[in-house]
């Protein structure tokens, strides 16, 4: 059976911007006297602020900064990098697809709230989506499960087992599988197969328009 509901995360999964979260996070970092490679940064991209900052600055500075440092990336990246954000090809095309199919659609981000809803009008699905989550909705970000499981509760009574994920990180596929969810791996946020395929993802696509262009052999659809 396919499954009834189909979540999504946002960032390298259905737009651009994992290497403009990354600049952002770069420079953030730097305002702040860290200096953190590019290169180091943006694999962990994926990961909320509050999972991402520990993985660069000790506990005792991050309680003196943290707040102001997310405050200031976030602003940054609204401010400098959102402009920048283009939507992968054929995704209002996917989510169309699985609406004609009856299955739920639902987003899960580790992005705030008012990124999300830009993120919605930018890939414009604004009106595709059944519902939602944002780092604002859980009390940690990926890959901790919260995010997931708050989005479960919106679509109760579905059950874990007739849902399925669609992420671009091993984080997606950690906190699904903290969650008892199963994974759809993309490649178009740059995470190579390898990493995919090791975090227990079931099957591995290019990118949205390549799963909709294999949708009928898809987990999605089996």
């Amino acid at each position: 059976m396919p499954p009834e509901a189909v979540i999504f995360d946002i960032d390298g999964t259905l737009i651009d911007s994992v290497d403009l979260h990354a600049r952002a996070w770069v420079e953030a970092f730097a305002h702040f006297g860290c200096h953190i490679p590019f290169e180091e940064v943006r694999p962990q991209i994926g990961k909320g602020g509050d999972q991402l900052m520990p993985a660069f600055i000790p506990a005792e500075v991050l309680r003196q900064i943290g707040h102001e440092l997310e405050h200031y990336r976030s602003d940054l990246f609204k401010r400098t990098y959102l402009p920048h954000v283009k939507p992968f090809p054929k995704v209002r095309e996917l989510f169309l697809k699985i609406r004609e199919n009856d299955q739920r659609i639902a987003l899960a981000s580790s992005g705030k709230k008012d990124e999300v809803k830009e993120y919605k009008r930018i890939a414009q699905i604004t009106d595709l989506v059944d519902a939602e989550t944002s780092a604002d909705d859980a009390e940690r970000s990926k890959p901790a499960p919260d995010i997931l499981e708050a989005v479960l509760a919106k679509l109760f009574p579905l059950l874990p087992s007739n849902v399925l994920v669609v992420g671009d990180t091993p984080y997606d596929a950690e906190a699904a599988h903290k969650a008892n969810l199963k994974t759809v791996g993309l490649l178009c946020g740059g995470t190579p197969l390898e990493r995919l395929r090791a975090a227990s993802c079931i099957a591995v696509f290019q990118s949205p328009a390549d799963l909709l262009a294999h949708y009928d052999a898809s987990p999605l659809s089996r």
